[in-house]
Parts: C-alpha cells; structure tokens; sequence
C-alpha cells in the first residue's frame, strides 16, 4: 500500500477535498466511514460487500445428508 502525506487546506466549514486519485481508485460510493483515533482522523470508503466473494466458502455437507427433510428440521432448530 502507498502511503502519501498530502497538504489539504480545510474550509470554514470544516471540509477537505479527497485526493482525485484516491477517489478513482478507492471511493466507489457516495459514502465515507470518518474513525477518530486520538487526535488522527481516518477515511474509510463505505462499500456494499461482493456476496459473491463467499459463494461455495460454506460446505454444509450435502452429499452425506441421506434425510432431507431432516436435515432441513435441523437446521431450523427443530427436532
């Protein structure tokens, strides 16, 4: 990850333009998570997650479940 030190002037409202760059290449959205540590303060984007990422991360077993209704009772919580 490059680190950049940048010089921004904030106005009498309190506002700072973000890098055009970071922008780009970050900021996919509207939104920004501001964290405040101590005297610091943080820019995180705010992101919709890829749900896709997680497809086929869970094995749940499927092919060693003989019952289905069972297992589906199962994993309702009921016996």
């Amino acid at each position: 990850m490059k680190r950049h030190t940048l010089v921004r002037r904030v106005d009498d409202r309190g506002r700072i333009v973000l890098p055009a760059d970071w922008r780009r290449e970050v900021l996919k959205g509207e939104e920004v998570f501001i964290v405040r540590e101590g005297i610091a303060l943080k820019i995180i984007p705010k992101r919709k997650p890829d749900l896709t990422e997680y497809f086929d991360s869970v094995d749940l077993g499927v092919e060693q479940i003989l019952d289905w209704d069972e297992f589906e009772r199962f994993v309702r919580g009921f016996s």
